[in-house]
């Protein structure tokens, strides 16, 4: 079952898991196996004014629709690429008063779609709308609540010379944005910025150990009338060598947990239990809870003493990160690093969530070699976890190769950001922003390096002048994890 685009492709019924997708033909590790334009997408309601409602790039100055007020955009070209799925919700939001929350934002441009070009198969989709998942019948209580409310929301907003959808239907959109919205991240790929629905993605299996990951791309808007323009797409791209008829598997959580820990996150958020070879098997459980060995091998009480106070000193953390206390963070993670030092193992997960958000901090301080090492001891980690083209550890290597730049570290430091640059090709694409300026730092370390090996005296001169004119502060830590791949609305 093909479709324009969607050749490589092909849906079936997956033993267990209902329909996944399976590939036609081979793929090698960075080849995009489909592109896909998003169904409908929304940008998160605390976003709206600082985020291009059309191609989610965040922006200095955004241009607002002059009749809404509600929507901004980079440009004309942006504009005008929007008005067919704006058109009705300009008029709507007008009436209404005021816009509506991003749930019901979306579950209107899904049923504006659908007023517009029917329900049936969209041109490439392999999938229609109707015969996505909605796991309305597995709520609790109280998201049956919540979904009550969201209708009733709807139905306020809904205009009523638009097509009358009954409750059931309406019920099955918002079933379908809650198990099936992807999250859509800015063109850095750092901040969650929104969410949309991608039919033929939908139909990709999770595993926890995948062979494909799903990249979203912002497109080139400003391109608009040259071969380079391109829309706003998710991309599906292979991490390791795919052979016709393998079945197309994506990860919906972060690997750096615990099987047990993943099952409960995926029944809880997309109902299912994960049967996949990693959590049967419990693969690299024993190293993400690993203690230290040797003669004096901790005790069980031990163990469980120093994770509860980690997970206690996380919390606490999270709460001064909230409150923009920088230093407080660094003060508790230097507390509990010497807590767990002694006892947990350089793969633990809980020391490796501490080191990460250690060396993150302290960078933003300005604190870069106590930051260079904890970010060390973080990619080593990483590196025996996760798979070797995983986007987390990617993105961690090219901070930690950052750091170790900012510390002065040059061949440490250029050495990160070619392992980074290796990963990203693969998991980004080398036309992707964040690709473009790691391959730019990349340069920049290649020809630091050589200067440092030639002659070291005049290249801390010129560091020195250079760190003076532009010392690239790194951006204020995120309060949120990388985006996690769907959406799901807590």
């Amino acid at each position: 079952m093909t479709k324009g685009g969607m050749e490589s492709v092909e849906v079936f019924t997956s033993e267990g898991k209902g329909r996944g997708l399976k590939a036609q033909k081979e793929f090698l590790p960075g080849d995009v196996i489909f592109a896909e334009p998003a169904y409908a997408a929304v940008v998160f309601d605390s976003l709206t004014h600082v985020i291009c409602h059309t191609c989610f790039k965040r922006q200095e100055r955004l241009h607002r629709c002059g009749q809404c007020k509600f929507a901004y955009y980079c440009d004309r070209t942006c504009q005008r690429e929007a008005w067919l799925n704006h058109k009705n919700e300009c008029s709507a939001i007008k009436r209404h008063g005021k816009a509506p929350t991003e749930n019901i934002r979306l579950a209107a441009r899904i049923m504006w779609k659908i007023e517009r070009e029917g329900s049936g198969l969209a041109e490439s989709c392999l999938v229609s709308i109707d015969d996505l998942q909605n796991h309305v019948e597995s709520l609790s209580e109280e998201e049956k609540k919540e979904l009550r409310a969201d209708m009733e929301s709807f139905l306020e907003f809904w205009p009523p010379q638009s097509q009358q959808f009954g409750m059931q239907y309406i019920s099955h959109i918002f079933g379908v944005i809650s198990c099936n919205g992807f999250t859509l991240s800015d063109q850095r790929g750092l901040q969650a910025v929104g969410v949309g629905i991608f039919p033929n993605l939908c139909q990709a299996n999770h595993d926890c150990w995948p062979n494909c990951t799903v990249i979203f791309n912002n497109g080139n808007h400003e391109a608009v009338r040259s071969m380079f323009h391109t829309q706003m797409r998710i991309e599906l791209r292979a991490l390791s060598k795919i052979s016709p008829g393998d079945e197309l598997t994506v990860s919906y959580v972060d690997f750096l947990n615990v099987s047990e820990e993943r099952r409960k996150q995926l029944k809880k958020q997309y109902y299912f239990d994960c049967a996949c070879e990693h959590c049967k098997k419990q693969i690299k459980d024993d190293l993400m809870l690993a203690v230290k060995e040797g003669e004096s091998k901790p005790s069980a009480e031990t163990v469980k003493d120093v994770i509860q106070f980690s997970k206690d000193t996380l919390e606490k953390i999270n709460k001064a990160r909230l409150e923009g206390l920088y230093h407080e963070v660094v003060k508790l993670c230097r507390e509990c690093l010497k807590k767990q030092e002694p006892v947990l193992g350089d793969t633990n997960i809980y020391l490796l969530r501490i080191l990460s958000i250690a060396s993150e901090v302290l960078s933003y301080l300005q604190m870069f070699e106590e930051a260079a090492d904890y970010a060390k001891r973080m990619v080593d980690g990483y590196l025996k976890i996760y798979h070797p083209n995983n986007a987390q550890l990617g993105m961690a290597m090219m901070r930690a190769g950052v750091t170790h730049w900012h510390a002065g570290l040059i061949e440490a430091g250029h050495g990160l950001i070619c392992k980074a640059y290796a990963i990203l090709l693969i998991t980004h694409g080398p036309s992707h922003p964040i690709t473009k300026d790691l391959e730019v730092m990349r340069v920049q370390t290649e020809m630091e390096l050589r200067m440092f090996q030639q002659n070291e005296f005049m290249y801390y001169k010129m560091r020195e002048a250079a760190l003076k004119n532009q010392i690239q502060v790194m951006p204020e830590p995120n309060n949120e994890t990388s985006p996690s791949l769907f959406h799901k609305k807590e």
